[in-house]
């Protein structure tokens, strides 16, 4: 039974993102539906749909009569997404370190058991899943769901670079501390304990996965002129 086209798009989409993520497609690649239908082994159709979620998600653009292209890592909008990042966490955090009940910290338990209680992920093994929910959680748990929406989107926008911060051993065990550290704050309720090593954290995996990501545009190009 032939596949539905919208498993054949979803299996396209997901193929190219993960290029755009490698930095197999580096930012500025042309390239036309044509060629990846042929690649792909799919039709014109699946592969339209394909590019132009991805045109919506910011990762490729259309040029009229010259087809697609990879977007540039715009490192400007990075920053900006970031810094609205650490403003949601930040009154995130403050709303569960004022609140007296019990409730509000129940989703932190599974977090606490992870990230203090447990042993470390052996190394190799992905990290960066497991981040994205121990920040999704914190939101998610001060109990105001429009929040929780948009720092939602911001993950999803900053991923294509955020997932870099776990490429290198110490900053995942730099992680584990940082993650033990604002949990245990949060549990006390030490308000401003909590907000500036959540703050730290951030702003060191900001600094961090720039200069990786700069790092690692530069190899990719060098090896393909290579």
């Amino acid at each position: 039974m032939p596949k539905r086209p919208e498993a054949v798009a979803e299996r396209i989409y997901q193929q190219l993102k993960q290029e755009i993520f490698d930095f197999i497609l580096l930012p500025g690649d042309r390239f036309s539906e044509n060629e990846i239908a042929e690649r792909m082994s799919a039709s014109r159709t699946p592969v339209r749909q394909a590019l132009y979620a991805l045109q919506q998600e910011g990762y490729v653009d259309v040029q009229p009569r010259s087809g697609w292209q990879i977007r540039a890592v715009d490192f400007d909008h990075l920053e900006a997404l970031y810094d609205l990042r650490i403003v949601l966490e930040l009154e995130a955090v403050k709303r569960l370190c004022l609140r007296n009940d019990s409730v509000s910290m129940l989703p932190l338990q599974a977090l606490k058991q992870f990230w203090l209680d447990e042993p470390p992920l052996k190394e190799g093994i992905n990290v960066a899943p497991h981040d994205e929910a121990f920040h999704m959680t914190l939101v998610s748990a001060a109990g105001n769901s429009e929040m929780a929406r948009v720092h939602r989107e911001i993950t999803e926008k900053i991923r294509i670079v955020r997932r870099l911060d776990f490429t290198r051993q110490p900053r995942v065990s730099a992680t584990y501390a940082e993650h033990g550290q604002i949990l245990l704050a949060v549990w006390d309720r030490n308000l401003e304990e909590a907000q500036t090593r959540l703050h730290d954290h951030i702003a060191a995996s900001q600094k961090e996965v720039r200069q990786i990501t700069l790092h690692m545009l530069h190899q990719a190009r060098q090896l393909k002129l290579s």
